[in-house]
């Protein structure tokens, strides 16, 4: 048998002290938009390319789960997949939200079971711990960027370009602006100095290694630092401004790492994902300078790319946490070109877009200046508010352009952006813009509506292969998770309603023994039920999840939980009944089993799983609840 992950269930843990403290539906909605569907909420599910909201958050169970992708679990498990966070991490963070003290706790080798921050596999580093380490480094090296432009000789030439700017001393606050010295090895040597190791450092590209001579130097010289945090605040990597003219290039980021991913980072959503999902509007500018000017006016609801085009990674970011993205350009040239690519990007995402352009009402060459200038910020919210669909731009360059052609010369132009369109994902756009989007290019190309289906049909054709499922104005079907057994849907039961295993009668434990059961993360769930059943615990779902510090347990122990509901209606009576036929499936082939083993010897028979549990309750009582001490299922 598997050994059981977690600590004793005897023990009013630190991992239940957390749990009881965190509502499930508040921690969820502090990260994505939540809408309430009945007595549950769902939303857009962030653990895949989710563009109709497939995941629910159950309030009375405090789980969630996706319906499409399978993900779920607790308030722990949530935390670990969205913020790649380990077991320890997770707990220690929502210690923290919910003021929690920790109790300090040792893993234990031999059982292999873990505390408040330990690994389920011991001591031994992992992804999750050099990650942490790099975060860690992160931390520190915005310590030191900080206590630099606050020391009266280093941080002078940072401060004077950032009173220059007109940043107030509450957003370097707010944004926890540096400056990186004028020197070679300042961090170098502070790491040195506190005696910690420069690989974390060296793999979030904070210190680089010198190519002769041996040693380290300092990534980031003589430039303002902007820390780039994540969404619940730790810095996953830096962006620095040139404080001298002459050096090149003008701003610089982190190099990519297992924490910083720019094509999905915005900076400055730490401070605005509150105004965010407040307003459900999200406004995107083109630079550091431009979203803290934005700030310290009052529009606390904007966010900076990394200096590149919008990306798809930022449109999955701000789809979960608004219903509105405006996106704010200069203007010039390059500005329309992005606007153009942040069509592509947004166009089968469900979310409004709007395309602002400062150029369209003002001479400001940037959002920072225009809020500088006397009624400047008057000025601003006019720009938001002739923002305009950027399906518009497309649509006005294609009139443009059938406007100074032959016949032939039309058609093609029609025919290559109805492809262009497919190609970008019509067939997600939902349906009333399908129809819409179809009617605005019947009027600007002149063009029947039948003869435009007819060209996307056939362009479609082309782009998907022979027998691919998924119709236009609609999203992709969803896919059916592979279906439970009779024996399966027994454990999905008694997670909703632990009194049914009341019910079993001692030949039907054998039934949901864990080591029949061929998915490894569902046996763990029998375990745990198992366990819970030893120690006289309810073997309820909550105390299931609570249980288990893997991410496929959590999921596995939420999807049985969830389909079962789904199959009941979440009706009690339901339950029972579907309880009763499964039960009497699975004892039907158990004895269409039996039937078949007549011929083993009768010497060869095992310890029937209720002898078993009998056997681990005596040794429970006589060496008490150290969970160091009480043997392991089939010990």
């Amino acid at each position: 048998m598997l050994p059981i992950q977690g600590r004793s269930f005897t023990q009013t843990d630190d991992r239940q002290r957390v749990l009881d403290a965190t509502d499930i539906v508040r921690l969820i909605g502090d990260h994505m938009a939540l809408k309430p569907k009945g007595r549950e909420f769902v939303a857009l599910c962030p653990f895949h390319d989710d563009h109709k909201p497939s995941m629910c958050v159950i309030p009375h169970k405090q789980i969630y789960h996706c319906f499409s992708c399978g993900a779920g679990g607790n308030a722990i498990g949530f935390v670990m997949n969205y913020h790649k966070m380990g077991f320890g991490e997770a707990l220690k963070y929502l210690a923290e939200r919910a003021a929690i003290e920790l109790t300090p706790w040792k893993p234990n080798r031999m059982s292999g079971m873990t505390g408040a921050g330990g690994s389920a596999d011991g001591d031994e580093p992992d992804e999750s711990s050099s990650r942490a380490a790099m975060l860690g480094a992160s931390g520190t090296a915005q310590g030191f960027f900080r206590a630099i432009l606050n020391h009266g000789e280093h941080g002078a030439a940072a401060r004077a370009v950032l009173e220059s700017r007109g940043v107030s001393a509450e957003m370097i606050e707010l944004f926890q602006i540096g400056a990186a010295p004028d020197k070679w090895d300042g961090l170098v040597l502070t790491i040195g100095a506190k005696n910690i190791s420069i690989d974390p450092f060296r793999a979030a590209g904070l210190v680089k290694a010198r190519e002769q001579g041996g040693g380290f130097y300092d990534s980031f010289r003589n430039r303002v630092m902007f820390p780039i945090q994540d969404q619940i605040g730790r810095v996953i990597g830096f962006g620095g401004r040139r404080i001298n003219d002459a050096d090149e290039p003008k701003y610089i980021n982190s190099s990519e790492s297992a924490i910083f991913d720019k094509s999905s980072t915005l900076y400055g959503l730490h401070q605005a994902a509150q105004e965010i999902r407040k307003t459900r509007i999200a406004i995107v500018t083109e630079g550091y300078m431009d979203t803290i000017a934005c700030h310290q006016h009052g529009v606390k609801n904007a966010v900076a790319t990394l200096g590149t085009a919008m990306t798809a990674g930022n449109a999955r970011v701000l789809r979960r946490l608004c219903d509105t993205v405006v996106l704010l350009f200069d203007g010039d040239e390059a500005g329309q070109k992005a606007a153009e690519r942040a069509v592509e990007v947004f166009f089968s995402e469900p979310v409004d877009v709007k395309i602002a352009t400062l150029g369209a009402v003002t001479d400001a060459k940037d959002p920072d200046e225009l809020l500088k200038r006397e009624n400047g910020r008057a000025i601003f919210d006019e720009v938001l508010a002739k923002a305009i669909d950027p399906l518009e731009l497309l649509f006005a360059k294609v009139r443009r352009q059938i406007g100074g052609g032959g016949l032939s010369a039309r058609a093609r132009i029609v025919e290559d952006f109805i492809a262009r369109l497919v190609d970008l994902g019509l067939e997600r756009v939902d349906k009333i813009r399908y129809q819409l989007i179809l009617k605005r290019l019947s009027q600007i190309t002149d063009v029947d509506w039948e003869t435009i289906a007819g060209l996307i049909a056939a362009r479609r054709a082309k782009v998907r292969p022979a027998g691919a499922p998924g119709t236009f104005g609609a999203a992709p079907a969803r896919v059916e998770p592979k279906s439970f057994g009779p024996r399966e849907v027994l454990l999905g039961c008694i997670l909703n309603d632990p009194t049914l295993q009341l019910s079993l009668q001692e030949e039907d434990w054998t039934l949901i023994e864990p080591e029949t059961f061929e998915d490894v993360d569902v046996r763990r769930v029998a375990e745990a039920i198992s366990r819970l059943i030893v120690d006289e615990h309810s073997p309820s779902l909550a105390a299931v999840l609570a249980a288990a510090e893997e991410s496929g347990v959590q999921r596995a122990a939420t999807r049985l939980s969830a389909e079962v509901d789904r199959m009941t209606e979440s009706s009690p009576d339901r339950l029972g009944r579907l309880w009763n036929e499964r039960l009497k499936d699975a004892r039907a082939a158990r004895s269409r089993g039996a039937r078949a083993d007549e011929g083993l010897a009768a010497g060869s028979r095992e310890e029937t799983f209720t002898e078993r549990i009998e056997r681990m309750r005596a040794v429970r009582s006589r060496v008490g609840d150290d969970p160091r001490a009480v043997p392991r299922p089939g010990s």
